[in-house]
C-alpha cells in the first residue's frame, strides 16, 4: 500500500501534496503575478478615468450622457477585438500578444491626455480599447497556464483579487491626479503603468504557454461557457454602472470632490479583494456554482435595499448595503473564469478568455450606457434609486439563473479536467 500511493506521488502531474493540494512551481505564481498586473492596469484604466469624467465634462462641455459614451466606445472597441485576440494567443502565444497589446494601449493613453476635444478623446479611448482587446485574453489565458484545473479557483482568486485591488488604488490615484494635476493626468499615469506591465511580462510569461494545435472547438458551445459569460456580463454591467452613478451622484448631488468621492467607494473596492480568494477556495473544494449564486444574492440585497425610496444614498444605513454589493461581486469573479476554462482543453483557453472578456465588456459598456440614459435627465434620488433597483432585478432574474448553471461538467475527455497543464 505505501509502495503504490509512493508511486501515485510520483507520477507525472498526478503528485499531490499531504493537504490533498496538486503543487505547482514558482514560475507559475510568477507568471499569474504578472499577467494579473496586466490585467489590474485595464482594470484601473476604468475606474480611474470614471473618477475624471466629472472634470472632463466641465472642461470639454459635455454632459452626463456624453460622458458615459468615454466608456463605452472603449468597452465596443475593447470587445470586438476579442475574439480575433483571443484566436491570436491560441497561435502566437500569451506573451507576444499582451506586449502588442500594451504597446497600443500606451500610444492611446498618450492621444488622450494630448486630446483637444471630445472627439479625439473618444477615438484615443477606440485605440486603447484595442490595445485592451488583446491584452485580455492573454493575460487571462497565460495566467492559469502553470495551474492544473483543480488550482485553478485559487489562482483565479488571486486574480480576483488583483481587480478588487485595482478597483481600490484607482479611485483614489484618479481622485488625487483630478485634484492636483487635472484630468489629463489621468491618461498620462497610464503611460508608466502599461510600461511596467509589459517589462513584467517579457520578463516572466514564457513565449508560448500553449502546445494544445488541435482544430476541436466543441468546448466554445458548451452550456458551461455560454452560462459563465453572461455571468461575466452582468457582474460587469452592475459594477460599471453602479461605479458610474455613484460617482455622478456623490460629485454632482452632494459637492464631493473627485477625491472625496473615490474615497468613499475604498471600501467596496476592498471587499471586492477580500472575497475573490475565499470564492477561489470554495469553488475548488465544492462547486463553482455556490459563491456565484452567493454573490448575485448578496449584490441583489445590497442594491435593492439602496434603491428603496426611503432608503438614504449615503451615510451609515447606505454603506453595509453598498459593502454587500461590493462583496457579492467579489464573489463573482473567480467560479466564472473557472468553470469556463475548465470546460476546454488547454489550447483552446486564449479563446475562452476572449469569450468571457467579450462578455464583461459588453457589460461594462451596457452598464455605462444604461447609468449615463438613468442621469441623463438629471442626477437626482429618485432617478439613483430607480437605477439601483433594476441592478438587483437582474441580479435575481438573470444572475441566479445563470449562476446554478456554472455546476454543469464538459463530457468524459472533453477538455482540461482531464489532465494538468
Amino acid at each position: 500500500m505505501i509502495r503504490l500511493a509512493t508511486a501515485a506521488r510520483r507520477r507525472p502531474g498526478r503528485w499531490r501534496s499531504p493537504s490533498g493540494e496538486a503543487p505547482v512551481d514558482r514560475e507559475a505564481w510568477l507568471r499569474l503575478a504578472a499577467c494579473t498586473g496586466a490585467a489590474a492596469l485595464l482594470q484601473i484604466d476604468g475606474t480611474l478615468i470614471t473618477v475624471a469624467l466629472p472634470a472632463v465634462g466641465r472642461s470639454l462641455d459635455a454632459g452626463a450622457g456624453a460622458l458615459s459614451s468615454v466608456l463605452a466606445v472603449y468597452f465596443a472597441a475593447y470587445a470586438l477585438t476579442l475574439f480575433p485576440g483571443g484566436r491570436l494567443v491560441d497561435r502566437l502565444g500569451s506573451r507576444r500578444l499582451a506586449l502588442a497589446g500594451l504597446l497600443l494601449f500606451a500610444v492611446g493613453s498618450i492621444v488622450g491626455a494630448l486630446a483637444p476635444s471630445l472627439g479625439v478623446l473618444l477615438a484615443s479611448r477606440v485605440i486603447q480599447g484595442v490595445g485592451a482587446g488583446l491584452v485580455s485574453p492573454a493575460a487571462l489565458a497565460g495566467a492559469v497556464s502553470g495551474f492544473p484545473p483543480e488550482r485553478r479557483g485559487a489562482a483565479l482568486g488571486i486574480w480576483g483579487a488583483g481587480s478588487g485591488i485595482a478597483n481600490l488604488l484607482g479611485p483614489l490615484l484618479g481622485g488625487l491626479l483630478t485634484v492636483g494635476l487635472g484630468w489629463r493626468a489621468n491618461w498620462w499615469v497610464l503611460v508608466p503603468l502599461s510600461a511596467a506591465a509589459a517589462i513584467a511580462i517579457w520578463a516572466l510569461v514564457p513565449r508560448s504557454v500553449h502546445d494544445d494545435g488541435s482544430p476541436e472547438l466543441g468546448g466554445l458551445r458548451q452550456r458551461v461557457v455560454a452560462a459563465a459569460a453572461l455571468v461575466a456580463t452582468l457582474t460587469f454591467m452592475i459594477l460599471i454602472g453602479t461605479f458610474f452613478i455613484a460617482q455622478q451622484y456623490l460629485q454632482q448631488v452632494q459637492g464631493y470632490s473627485a477625491l472625496g468621492a473615490a474615497s468613499t467607494l475604498i471600501f467596496v473596492a476592498l471587499l471586492v479583494a477580500l472575497a475573490a480568494p475565499l470564492s477561489g477556495r470554495v469553488a475548488d473544494a465544492r462547486d463553482e456554482r455556490w459563491p456565484a449564486l452567493g454573490g448575485f444574492a448578496a449584490a441583489a440585497v445590497g442594491l435593492g435595499g439602496l434603491g428603496l425610496p426611503w432608503v438614504p444614498l449615503q451615510g451609515p444605513v447606505a454603506l453595509p448595503l453598498l459593502g454587500l454589493v461590493g462583496f457579492g461581486l467579489g464573489l463573482l469573479f473567480p467560479p466564472t473564469s473557472r468553470a469556463a476554462l475548465n470546460a476546454v482543453s488547454n489550447g483552446r483557453h486564449g479563446r475562452v478568455s476572449s469569450v468571457l472578456s467579450a462578455g464583461r465588456l459588453v457589460g461594462a459598456a451596457t452598464g455605462a450606457g444604461l447609468a449615463g440614459l438613468a442621469l441623463a435627465p438629471h442626477v437626482t434620488d429618485a432617478n439613483v434609486h430607480t437605477a439601483l433597483l433594476g441592478g438587483a432585478g437582474l441580479c435575481l432574474l438573470l444572475g441566479i439563473p445563470a449562476a446554478a448553471a456554472l455546476g454543469a461538467r464538459a463530457p468524459a475527455g472533453g477538455g482540461a479536467r482531464a489532465g494538468t497543464m
